[in-house]
Formats: structure tokens, C-alpha cells, sequence
């Protein structure tokens, strides 16, 4: 495989940090609004909370590894290891969550479970249990494969557990089948919401439209980000279209999920709305009661030493 050329590298590093930092930044946003505001605490938000939190220790990751592959700093095979798998369990969780988003609604809008029959532990149990078997698969197995090879001593490129093999199957097969498993729960839900539903113009019906909506424009961007990711050519100008995009795509997947899972949602908007006008009437009353509060003051004259008052001013803090 041909080396990019050291500008195409300088460019999409620039590219992997500014977009990991956005995207780092949204997130956290996300979830402090997620945990901050109590009308916005459901299994629904939970579940968007738990999805933010792997794309944040994702990027976390990336930002980890590529700021030791560019730095040049060494370490043993060891911490190669330990990051490399890191980086292949968070990126795991990511789809994993995203399955968990597609199966959540299912089981509302097609199956019709009630809140109350709907478990977070069976959801956590999928989203960060699920992807912890394929990746001890995966260790296990790139352990054995390259177990007869030159081990890298430096965190770079070149580390053995860096390199692409058919072993790497293990954690992207899981991926594929994620997003197509995800497809058919999407093609059910739109089948649902307009046969069934579409008459029905009540809150919840407009929710799961808008959620629906949601993972229709998330699920094609994770599945366009992968394939860009796994099939990417390794030489000429296409290669360098590639890298750019790829280094676009996956740095600002986080900012792209909480985009449309949060910041655009109705009642995240809605709950910041009723915040602010809280905080303004707060604040209105204690400038009210500051006001009662102060004395009408009058100016002052000196006759005989004494201090007598003559005309009202009002004195206001």
C-alpha cells in the first residue's frame, strides 16, 4: 500500500482533530442536557444518552491514537494492544447503540410494547455487552494469527494489531449485519407509520414520526461512513478523496447524532425554552422585590446642623 503524501496527511489530520473536537464538544452538550433537565429523563433519552457517551469515548480514542502516531511516541506492544482494542470495542458500541435506537422503536411502533414492558438493562445488555464478545473474539483471534510475526514495538501504523486482516471480520461483520438489521427495522416502522398511523395526529404519533426520520438519515450515513472506511482505494488522487472524506466522516459522526437526537429535537428545544423563561421570571421577580425593597430617598439640606429632607428622588439598584 502506497504511503498518501505528507500534505494529504497533514490535511486530514487537521480535519480528524477539528471534527473529533466539534463533535467531542456537541456531545458532551448533549448529555448534560440529557442529565441536567428532569422532564427529559425516559428510556428514549437514556438511550440517546448511552449512544452519545460511545461516540464521545470513540473520538476520545482516535484523538489518543492518532496524537501518538503523529508524535512519534514510543511504547510497547502492550499498549498497542490495549488501545487498538479500545478503539475496536467503542467504535462496536457505536453501531451496537445505534441497533438498540432501531429495536427500541420497533418494539413500540410495530409491536406496540408498552413503556413499562421495555427494560434498559435488556437494551444495555445489547448495546455494551454485545460488542465486548466480538472483540475478545477478535483479540483471541489476531493474538493466534499473529502470534508467529515480528511484533512493532512503537505505537505507529505498523503495530501488527494495526493492520488490516481477514481476522478484522470478526468486529465487521457484526457492523454489516447491524446496519442491515437496522434497515428492515426502519422499512417496518414507515410501513407502520403510514398505513396505521398516518391518520393519527396525536404527540406520540408525532414523535415516533420525527424518531423515525431521525435513524432514516442516521442509518445511511453510519452504513456511507463504513464502507467509506472499509473500502477505501490506496493509491492515486482517488485515494486522496478518500482520505479526506473518510477523515470528514468519522470525525464528525458524533456532532451528526446529536445533531439530529438532540439539538433538533422538539423536546429538548422545548425544555431549554421553558428554562430560559424560567430564568427570566426569576430573575424579573428578584429585580421586582429589589425594587419594593428600596426607599424613596430625599435629598438633603444642612439648617443648623440638622439634616432635613426636601425633595423625593427614587433610588432603584
Amino acid at each position: 500500500m502506497t504511503e498518501p503524501p505528507p500534505d494529504i496527511v497533514e490535511v486530514t489530520s487537521i480535519i480528524y482533530y477539528s471534527g473529533y473536537i466539534v463533535s467531542l464538544v456537541a456531545l458532551s452538550l448533549a448529555v448534560i442536557v440529557f442529565v441536567y433537565f428532569k422532564d427529559l429523563r425516559c428510556l428514549r433519552n437514556t438511550i440517546h444518552a448511552n449512544l452519545f457517551i460511545t461516540y464521545i469515548l470513540s473520538a476520545l480514542m482516535w484523538i489518543i491514537i492518532l496524537t501518538l502516531q503523529l508524535s512519534g511516541s514510543q511504547s510497547g506492544i502492550a499498549s498497542c494492544v490495549i488501545l487498538v482494542t479500545l478503539l475496536h470495542y467503542f467504535t462496536l458500541t457505536n453501531f451496537f447503540w445505534m441497533l438498540v435506537e432501531g429495536l427500541y422503536l420497533y418494539m413500540l411502533v410495530v409491536e406496540t410494547f408498552s413503556g413499562d414492558n421495555l427494560r434498559f438493562n435488556m437494551y444495555a445488555a445489547i448495546g455494551w455487552g454485545g460488542p465486548g464478545v466480538f472483540v475478545i473474539m477478535w483479540v483471541i483471534a489476531k493474538g493466534i494469527t499473529i502470534s508467529g510475526l515480528d511484533q512493532a514495538t512503537t505505537l505507529e501504523i505498523d503495530c501488527s494489531w494495526m493492520r488490516e486482516s481477514t481476522v478484522d471480520w470478526i468486529f465487521q461483520g457484526p457492523v454489516c449485519a447491524v446496519l442491515i438489521i437496522n434497515l428492515v427495522f426502519l422499512i417496518r416502522i414507515m410501513w407502520v407509520l403510514i398505513t396505521k398511523l398516518r391518520s393519527a395526529n396525536t404527540v406520540e404519533t408525532r414523535q415516533y414520526r420525527k424518531a423515525s426520520k431521525a435513524l432514516l438519515v442516521l442509518i445511511p450515513l453510519l452504513g456511507i461512513t463504513y464502507l467509506v472506511v472499509l473500502a477505501a482505494p490506496s493509491e492515486g488522487v482517488v485515494s486522496d478523496i478518500f482520505a479526506v472524506a473518510r477523515a470528514l466522516l468519522l470525525s464528525t459522526q458524533g456532532f451528526s447524532v446529536s445533531l439530529f437526537y438532540c439539538f433538533l429535537n422538539s423536546e429538548v428545544r422545548l425544555a431549554l425554552r421553558h428554562r430560559l423563561e424560567r430564568w427570566r421570571d426569576e430573575r424579573n421577580i428578584r429585580i421586582g422585590q429589589v425594587r419594593q425593597r428600596s426607599r424613596r430617598c430625599l435629598s438633603f439640606e444642612n439648617q443648623d446642623g440638622f439634616v432635613t429632607c426636601t425633595t423625593t428622588v427614587e433610588c432603584t439598584v
